[in-house]
């Protein structure tokens, strides 16, 4: 009877330290799947950086290139008057 006892206790004791053991390696699984997301969403936070970056440079070159053209045209169009108004047929 006490050897049954023993048996059971150990069983027991057994079960438990498996439980356990599932738990650590599902923790231990758990925080891999964690780093592994965080490191794809922080790939993806510095990918989206880098393509703001890039349009943000190409809205200011255009917008450099709009106001030279501005400029060139518009001095352009302020000469005009003066031409025809000297203009002897």
């Amino acid at each position: 009877m006490l050897n049954a006892l023993n048996t059971k206790i150990l069983l027991a004791i057994l079960a438990a330290l498996t439980v356990c053991g599932g738990a650590a390696l599902y923790q231990r699984d758990q925080s891999a799947k964690t780093a592994a997301a965080a490191y794809k969403a922080a790939e993806i936070l510095q990918m989206q950086k880098d393509h703001n970056d890039y349009l943000k440079q190409e809205n200011e070159a255009l917008r450099k290139q709009v106001e030279a053209d501005k400029k060139r045209h518009s001095s352009a169009a302020a000469h005009e008057g003066k031409t025809w108004k000297t203009y002897i047929p």
